[in-house]
């Protein structure tokens, strides 16, 4: 994976003046374009598209500057049909206009060509199972939120303590399927998972596919496939976002296995009283690499 990272910024820069095929650089990594988007934002700290726009103002920049050719001209060459397009995309990397930058010379922030390496960080073992499961139904109550990186999400916690404490024991009694128990399930996340961006988070139980569902609840259809199943503890919710993070950095580039499109589920084992300190199992879609 760390090879076809550095494979893929290569590749960035023999397009920065055109449209950048992600899925066609994805099949020639021989992997998928989810995957690849989201190992990239994991391990880049941004988005694959901020990186792209940012390399392409850093290059266009240098045009700017030397003052050889038109704005225009330096637009249209790194696939912008105006300059008031060219100029949005300038400002939004450099905080400046062109053509103050080319009057005086900057501000410019440049951003460098990444190159990605794998350091030596596993000597904590990952506690790790994978499970191959059958088609289920995941149900509970559904909410969009905002996607928070680190520490306590305040929107699902909203969501969560807007139930009342006898629906959390419904849940639970029709739970009849791994994972069991409560669940706290996210979906429909942003390929580059961008901090602030929006996803379905679902507080609510794993069933079987024939299992009834109540009218009242909502439904995530999961197919069949495989898991890999990473157990935490520690402070909460510290210990779970850590070990969210050692996938993309440590286990993927380590293992046979990508990300495949899915929720990813949360169980919570064990807790203290006030949730300071959890057990939990990080539950997330992959297929072979």
């Amino acid at each position: 994976m760390i090879a076809a990272l550095n494979q893929l910024v290569d590749l960035v820069e023999e397009h920065l003046t055109e449209e950048f095929d992600v899925n066609g650089a994805a099949r020639a990594l021989g992997t998928t374009e989810y995957h690849l988007r989201r190992m990239f934002s994991s391990l880049a700290g941004m988005p694959l598209s901020e990186y792209v726009r940012r390399r392409r103002m850093t290059v266009a920049a240098a045009g700017v500057v030397r003052g050889e050719d038109d704005l225009l001209s330096i637009a249209v060459r790194h696939g912008y049909g105006s300059t008031e397009a060219f100029g949005r995309a300038f400002r939004a990397v450099h905080g400046a206009n062109p053509g103050d930058v080319r009057r005086h010379g900057g501000p410019l922030r440049t951003q460098p060509q990444l190159r990605f390496r794998l350091t030596v960080e596993g000597s904590i073992p990952m506690d790790t199972r994978i499970v191959d499961r059958p088609a289920f139904r995941l149900v509970g109550h559904a909410a969009r939120v905002p996607l928070i990186h680190h520490g306590i999400n305040p929107h699902i916690q909203q969501h969560i303590t807007g139930l009342p404490p006898q629906e959390h024991l419904r849940l639970k009694a029709l739970s009849d399927t791994e994972p069991g128990g409560l669940l706290q399930v996210s979906d429909d996340l942003d390929a580059e998972a961008t901090e602030g961006s929006e996803l379905t988070y679902l507080h609510g139980v794993a069933v079987s596919r024939d299992t009834p569902v109540p009218d009242d609840l909502d439904a995530i259809e999961v197919p069949a496939g495989q898991w890999a199943v990473f157990r935490t503890a520690g402070p909460h919710p510290q210990a779970l976002q850590k070990t969210w993070a050692a996938t993309a950095g440590e286990w993927f580039p380590s293992n046979p296995w990508r990300l495949r499109p899915g929720p990813s589920m949360v169980a919570i084992l064990e807790r203290a009283d006030d949730f300071s300190t959890a057990t939990c199992e990080l539950w997330l879609p992959i297929e072979p690499a």
